[in-house]
């Protein structure tokens, strides 16, 4: 008996038959058949310019998640705390890392350290869940743009560490970061590291920066020496920054049927290139489509 599956925005349809997936849509096909409504602009408050001396990367905070490391990492853009400072760490299929590596700058109004924000409740959230089951959470899906997870029985989400998320550094102690130093995920995704880690956004534009950076020779990747470090030219709240000057982007809503499509796409392959459909797909593994925003 056949089950047919319709995505009514896009004009899709899809035919489960006795567990096989008939050929879908294209992730291409997908997108060329969203409607304006499926893009969301971003937020100017909740989005990030790190000024590097080859580009800018764009990054998207989520204070659903983390609101009081969001809080303190815009008080410390708008106090300047970054402009300066340096890429200190590069470590190979992990994490490119930023910050004051001694610990001596001192801040304003914003803190150096805040209690952990490893999760946060579930209910409230309106999850995109994925089909599939996940080694790291009973649950896993899409919030607001950001991949996460959940567990049913405790009641509890938080952010997943995919490529390019971005995370807020700490020591030993639980509440012994508060974004003072930051990091993005340039690796396969280290999914261990959810909840021992407050995770506040991720990168949206400029992932190819970041990631091509030379290594670190130190332990962890850590430059041995401080001109090896690529320095910070300034990191800004976009809200500050005159209009002109913006990176104009818009995201694809992940609580659309387009974006459920989109994770169909992804899940069994229907481009010429793939024979065997996975019919399955990790939370990290699906795209986040970004886009110029369309003018006016």
């Amino acid at each position: 008996m056949n089950t047919r599956l319709t995505f009514a925005r896009c004009g899709f349809v899809l035919l489960i038959a006795a567990g096989t997936v008939t050929a879908g849509p294209t992730m291409d096909e997908v997108l060329a058949a969203a409607r304006p409504s499926d893009w969301r602009p971003l937020d100017p408050e909740n989005t990030l310019y790190l000024e590097l001396p080859a580009g800018r990367v764009v990054m998207e905070l989520a204070p659903d998640f983390a609101p009081r490391h969001v809080a303190n990492i815009r008080a410390l853009a708008r106090e300047r705390y970054f402009d300066g400072l340096a890429i200190v760490r590069v470590q190979d299929n992990y994490v490119v890392q930023w910050g004051d590596p001694e610990g001596e700058r001192p801040v304003g109004e914003a803190r150096k350290t805040l209690a952990a924000e490893f999760t946060r409740p579930a209910a409230g959230l309106e999850f995109t869940l994925l089909p599939d089951p996940d080694a790291y959470a009973s649950q896993t899906g899409f919030v607001a743009g950001f991949p996460a997870a959940r567990n049913q029985p405790e009641g509890t989400a938080w952010l997943a560490h995919c490529y390019g998320m971005l995370g807020a550094g700490r020591d030993t102690d639980a509440d012994s970061g508060g974004g003072t130093e930051l990091y993005v995920v340039i690796g396969h995704a280290p999914r261990h590291l959810d909840r021992n880690v407050t995770l506040v956004g991720r990168v949206l534009q400029g992932m190819a920066l970041l990631s091509a950076m030379p290594r670190g020779t130190g332990t962890m990747g850590f430059y041995e020496e401080p001109e090896q470090g690529t320095s910070i030219r300034q990191v800004r709240v976009a809200a500050d920054v005159p209009l002109r000057e913006r990176t104009e982007l818009e995201v694809l809503r992940t609580d659309t049927q387009t974006f459920e499509a989109l994770i169909e796409s992804r899940r069994n392959r229907s481009d010429e290139w793939f024979k065997v459909p996975a019919n399955r797909i990790d939370v990290c593994n699906v795209p986040l489509p970004v886009r110029a925003a369309s003018p006016g």
